[in-house]
């Protein structure tokens, strides 16, 4: 694992953060159900826009999961809530404008940006079971596809507990 500060079985960082409409939500709000939390460096940029389109695209399936999905980024929530009208997106997008949630689980990382070292979010997906400890854990999201991905692990998960 590069450098995350959790680990799969570990308990989740609690964390309690304002949501695109400046609601204060909290990890512990979802306690019995599965939590994707998904990390993504910046609202409306390309990438996080194509990953964004296909959670909304596969929000029904994942619902149907009995999962919730949680986006996080550093953004400021007046950006996410752009973010969310421009795409119609259904599901809630946190801002972690100090990026302690991004620190507290390691996810804010040295990266490489047009040749200058920057620290920022790499983009990397937990899944949080609802006992609140972590399940699975998604580095280096490649934004194609990765819906459907943790769609699959979701059906995968369900069966084992049914």
């Amino acid at each position: 694992m590069d450098s995350l500060n959790v680990n799969i079985n570990d308990k989740a960082p609690e964390f309690t953060l304002p949501d695109q409409n400046g609601k204060e939500i909290s990890l512990k709000d979802f306690r019995g159900k599965y939590v994707v939390l998904y990390f993504y460096p910046r609202a409306d940029t390309p990438g996080c826009t194509v990953e964004a389109c296909e959670f909304r695209d596969s929000y029904r399936k994942i619902q149907n999961t009995g999962a919730v999905i949680l986006g996080i980024s550093p953004d400021q929530p007046k950006a996410q809530k752009k973010f969310e009208e421009k795409y119609s997106l259904p599901f809630t997008l946190l801002g972690d404008a100090d990026k302690k949630v991004g620190n507290a689980f390691g996810v804010i990382q040295e990266k490489n940006m047009y040749g200058k070292k920057v620290m920022g979010v790499a983009r990397t997906t937990f899944i949080i079971g609802p006992d609140g400890k972590i399940k699975h854990i998604f580095q280096k999201v490649k934004p194609e596809g990765h819906a459907e991905e943790v769609l699959a692990y979701l059906k995968q998960a369900q069966k084992g507990a049914a």
